[in-house]
C-alpha cells in the first residue's frame, strides 16, 4: 500500500513525486512509455527558470534522478482504470494491481498528429506543436502551420514576428479563427493561407525539408524549413472517466487545488483543463496536487 499512486511520469507527475517523497510519502509513478513526457522531443528548452538551454531529453533525465534519488518506486505499466474505494484506490494496468490510499492522475495530453508514414521520425526534426517553445529555431525561415482554429492562428502569428515567412495550411475553405486573429492574420505581411489543402506527404531525409499538399488544383509542393502541427489535443483521461468530471474536450475539469469529484483522487498537467499549457505549468500543477493530496493523507490520520 503506497501513500500516493501517481500515473503519469511527465513533468506534472514527476515534481508531485518530489513534492510528495520531500513530505515523507510513498510514492509509486506508473508510466506506460519513457519517463519524462511531451517534453522529452523538444531538441531544446529555453523557458524553463535557472538554464538558458537545455534539450527536453535532459531535463526529463534530471527530473527522473532526482525523484529516484528521494525514493520513489516507478513501475512500467499501461492504466486500465482505477477501483476507488473509501479505504484504497486500486490503479489497474495490463500487468499489475497497484494500491494507494491517493491517487494523482498526470496522463498528459498528446498532440493530434496528421497521420502520415515517418511522422513521428520528423517530431524534433522540422515538425513542431508549440511556437512558445521552438519558435526560436526557425528564426528568419519559412515555415507551415497546419490547421485553422484559434491554436493554429496563435501560432501563426507568434511565428511571423520570428520567420521570414509562414503558410497557413487549412482543410476548409475558410479559417475557424476567431475574427480578431484572422484579421492580424490578413494584416501581416509574412503570413499566407493555403485553403482546401490536406498534408499528403513529409519529405526529407534526417530532417523535413518539403511537403506534399493536395489541394483542390492538385498536388503542391511546398518548401519549407519546418511544420507546426495546430490540429488539437487529445487527453488522456478515458480510463478514468468515472471518476473525473470532464469538459466537451476530454479534460478533467478541477478546480484550483486539483482536486475531482472523488475524494483521493487528483489530477495535473496537460490532462486538466486549463488555459496555458507549458513546462512550467505543468510543474506547478504537480506541486500543487501533491500538497492537496498530502493534505488528505494527513486527514485520514
Amino acid at each position: 500500500m503506497y501513500d500516493i499512486a501517481i500515473i503519469g511520469g511527465g513533468a506534472a507527475g514527476l515534481t508531485a513525486a518530489l513534492y510528495a517523497l520531500r513530505a515523507n510519502k510513498t510514492v509509486l509513478v506508473i508510466e506506460k512509455g519513457s519517463f519524462g513526457g511531451q517534453i522529452t522531443f523538444s531538441p531544446l528548452v529555453e523557458n524553463f527558470p535557472t538554464r538558458a538551454s537545455m534539450s527536453g531529453a535532459e531535463l526529463a533525465d534530471a527530473l527522473t534522478e532526482q525523484v529516484l534519488s528521494l525514493g520513489a518506486e516507478v513501475e512500467v505499466d499501461t492504466v486500465l482504470k482505477i477501483e476507488s474505494t473509501d479505504e484504497k484506490k486500486t490503479v489497474v494496468g495490463e500487468f499489475g494491481r497497484y494500491d494507494a490510499k491517493a491517487v494523482i492522475i498526470a496522463t498528459g495530453a498528446k498532440h493530434r498528429m496528421l497521420g502520415l508514414p515517418d511522422e513521428n521520425d520528423f517530431v524534433g526534426e522540422g515538425i513542431s506543436f508549440c511556437a512558445v517553445c521552438d519558435g526560436a529555431f526557425y528564426k528568419d525561415k519559412h515555415v507551415a502551420v497546419i490547421g485553422g482554429g484559434n491554436s493554429a492562428l496563435q501560432e501563426a502569428l507568434l511565428l511571423s514576428k520570428l520567420c521570414s515567412k509562414v503558410t497557413i495550411v487549412q482543410n476548409l475553405a475558410f479559417l475557424t479563427g476567431e475574427d480578431k486573429l484572422q484579421e492580424q492574420i490578413n494584416a501581416a505581411d509574412n503570413i499566407s493561407v493555403i485553403f482546401e489543402a490536406t498534408v499528403k506527404e513529409l519529405v526529407g531525409d534526417s530532417s523535413l525539408t518539403a511537403i506534399v499538399l493536395n489541394t483542390k488544383d492538385g498536388e503542391q509542393k511546398l518548401e519549407l524549413d519546418g511544420m507546426f502541427i495546430a490540429i488539437g489535443l487529445i487527453p488522456q483521461n478515458e480510463a478514468f472517466s468515472d471518476l473525473l468530471d470532464l469538459d466537451s474536450y476530454g479534460y478533467a475539469d478541477s478546480d484550483e487545488s486539483c482536486s475531482t469529484k472523488t475524494q483521493g483522487v487528483y489530477v495535473a498537467g496537460d490532462c486538466r483543463k486549463k488555459s496555458v499549457r507549458q513546462l512550467t505549468t505543468a510543474c506547478a500543477d504537480g506541486s500543487v496536487a501533491a500538497l492537496a493530496a498530502c493534505r488528505y493523507l494527513d486527514s485520514l490520520k
